[in-house]
């Protein structure tokens, strides 16, 4: 009896020319650039912290107690005794942007401790071998601390809306509300990893951070109007990105006079100024 013969592979529906085929295994591909995957790993950055977020509340809850003390206890009380001059706003609509504001920049301004962190876990020096820039790292740790800053904001709205704070609800104004609070988020948490790359150590840092956090707090407009201010403070005012934020919340939110174009070119300079000083001693902090 004859062999039945071999079955033949099919043919390829589209093949290529060997000389093609030659080609593909002999020239690289062609690197993909770091700059865009910018928005993936801000992306993956962000879903990071939402996932820490869902699997522990903890955080969230302890970080809501502080901006309901200042609007129940701080809020409530200068809003009866009229010390502070507001002009026709009541001093806890006036309060409320501020204390939007200082909850994000008391959750960038530690960022740098994650940094270190990672430092010490040896995160850090893979990321920095791979492919992408180390401004397009920065940019999307300090995007990531926005995620959590804006997580905050909407928890200190609800508190100010469920004590009478009359708020807008415009949908154009709350994104520029959300957009306000990502971009001052992304200058502290670059702050914070600037420090970081300077002094090194997680204890020198806390250290710092808790030096700087209330002079800025409280060298800003987000407890009474630069008016009411000694001139000195006016200039320490003038020069604190706190301020151009805590302006923008109060336009966006409760309808004050503000100057939005300025207050957003102050806050993206800074935030580009941020992430540079911070890409450029992201190295160091590896070594």
């Amino acid at each position: 009896m004859s062999a039945a013969p071999a079955a033949q592979p099919p043919a390829s529906a589209d093949p290529l020319p060997p000389e093609e085929r030659y080609a593909l295994l002999l020239t690289p591909p062609q690197a993909r650039s770091g700059w865009r995957v910018v928005p993936a790993r801000v992306a993956a950055m962000c879903t990071v912290e939402l996932q820490k977020l869902r699997h522990d509340r903890t955080e969230l809850y302890t970080r809501a107690v502080q901006p309901a003390l200042w609007l129940l206890i701080f809020g409530e009380t200068f809003t009866r005794i009229h010390a502070i001059p507001t002009g026709h706003v009541p001093y806890l609509d006036y309060l409320a942007p501020g204390i939007i504001a200082q909850s994000a920049m008391f959750i960038a301004i530690f960022y740098g401790i994650m940094i270190i962190w990672e430092r010490d876990s040896g995160v850090l020096t893979k990321l920095l071998v791979t492919p992408t820039p180390r401004a397009a790292l920065v940019t999307g740790k300090a995007f990531a601390a926005g995620v959590k800053a804006v997580i905050q904001a909407v928890v200190v709205i609800a508190i100010a809306a469920a004590l009478g704070v009359a708020l807008t609800w415009n949908p154009l104004r709350l994104l520029g509300v959300l957009a306000v609070v990502l971009l001052g988020s992304a200058f502290f948490s670059c702050l914070s990893m600037t420090i970081a790359g300077i002094v090194l150590t997680r204890d020198r840092l806390m250290g710092i951070g808790q030096a700087i956090t209330m002079p800025l707090f409280f060298g800003s407009n987000a407890l009474y109007p630069v008016s009411a201010m000694p001139g000195w403070l006016q200039a320490v005012s003038t020069a604190n990105p706190l301020s151009y934020q805590v302006d923008a919340l109060r336009g966006l939110l409760i309808g004050t006079p503000a100057h939005l174009g300025t207050d957003l070119a102050v806050l993206v300079a800074a935030a580009v100024l941020g992430i540079a000083s911070a890409a450029s001693l992201l190295g160091r902090l590896a070594r």
